[in-house]
């Protein structure tokens, strides 16, 4: 498979698995009316995909640099396959919280390998192809609730489920029949975990900006709705504010990725993080719910260069052979450090 096209798949991949979480999101009302499942139920099932997923990118993910990248995709995809057939036919909070059990692993372990894949694969586009990867995963992401909005009530809750098993097993059946380059028996880690990494300074600043960006999104997006409600706005500058908010990112990330490798990741990560501390600030002292949301759209795409420049910031900081240990560490991270914020936020 040519490395243009093997990219191209893996970031559609990538894109299915945020589709598959993706589903879920408009379905947990239904759950609640239809299974009995409480809000805090609810809030558990969402909560276990993420340290679940935050568990496994910083365990497991490090073993795609030690020549088992491919296992790790074949794996790590059946788990969200298996995971969304339990989602699918699932009726109790045991069972649905089995289910984002797998998928959030599953997740957890196959995402670093793709990333370790897609930026060894072609060396000369990395920004391009990380933004790029940022823009289709967004969407897939912003697909999922589609997906579910339109088959619900047509054909029953298992079917989003059903489609994304469909879809995410066909991808894992293309990537295992593609030429996954593997990182040679010389030059593999010795280390089980990859917290040696932030022994790197430059790897060590691009977490710390990672980790910023993650308190932002983790104080918004519990806030967003009360905020718009205890302002009188509508229902729908709410919901439209949610939606949208992913848009720029769909737009900006492959330019993100160009402008930061030109320009150099970190001054750009920089940059849009302190924009983005300007724009929380904003956020706390104006009363008008149209003028808020107008404003975050343009947070949103400095958000997408502030993510595609630390994502080339952690890859131009390690070795070839630690790819897939930096990006689970990033990600773990990241994922722990939304769930805080979002905790004490509220």
């Amino acid at each position: 498979m040519l490395k243009s096209r093997l990219v191209l798949v893996l970031q559609v991949s990538v894109g299915l698995l945020a589709a598959g979480y993706g589903v879920m999101f408009t379905m947990l009302d239904d759950w609640r009316d239809t299974y009995g499942i409480q809000e805090t139920g609810l809030g558990f099932i969402v909560a276990v995909g993420f340290f679940t997923s935050f568990i496994a990118q910083l365990t497991l993910a490090p073993l795609a640099d030690k020549g088992h990248a491919r296992r790790m995709l074949t794996f790590g995809f059946a788990l969200n396959v298996v995971g969304a057939l339990v989602m699918a036919f699932g009726s109790t909070l045991p069972v649905f919280i089995l289910g984002r059990t797998l998928m959030g692993i599953g997740t957890g372990i196959s995402i670093p390998a793709t990333r370790r894949i897609i930026i060894v694969s072609d060396r000369d586009n990395v920004g391009r192809n990380l933004g790029r990867g940022v823009s289709i995963e967004v969407g897939g992401f912003a697909l999922g609730p589609m997906i579910s909005a339109l088959t619900v009530g047509a054909f029953g809750l298992a079917a989003p489920f059903l489609i994304m098993a469909a879809l995410i097993l066909l991808a894992a059946v293309v990537i295992s029949r593609a030429n996954v380059p593997e990182t040679p028996p010389e030059d593999r880690t010795t280390e089980r975990f990859a917290f040696d990494l932030l022994r790197i300074r430059p790897m060590l600043g691009a977490i710390l900006v990672g980790l910023a960006l993650y308190v932002m999104i983790g104080v918004f997006d519990p806030l967003w709705v009360v905020m718009m409600d205890d302002m009188g706005a509508p229902s729908w500058v709410a919901n439209a504010g949610v939606s949208l908010f992913g848009l720029p990112w769909i737009f900006f990330g492959t330019m993100g990725g160009k402008i930061a490798e030109r320009h150099g990741p970190f001054r750009v990560s920089a940059f849009g993080l302190l924009a983005g501390a300007i724009y929380m600030l904003i956020y706390g002292t104006l009363e008008s719910p149209y003028l808020l949301l107008g404003i975050a759209l343009t947070q949103s795409a400095l958000d997408a260069f502030t993510v595609t420049g630390t994502g080339i910031a952690v890859s131009q900081s390690v070795p070839e052979e630690r790819q897939a240990g930096a990006s689970g560490l990033l990600g773990g991270m990241q994922t722990l450090t939304g769930g805080i914020a979002a905790m004490f936020s509220g």
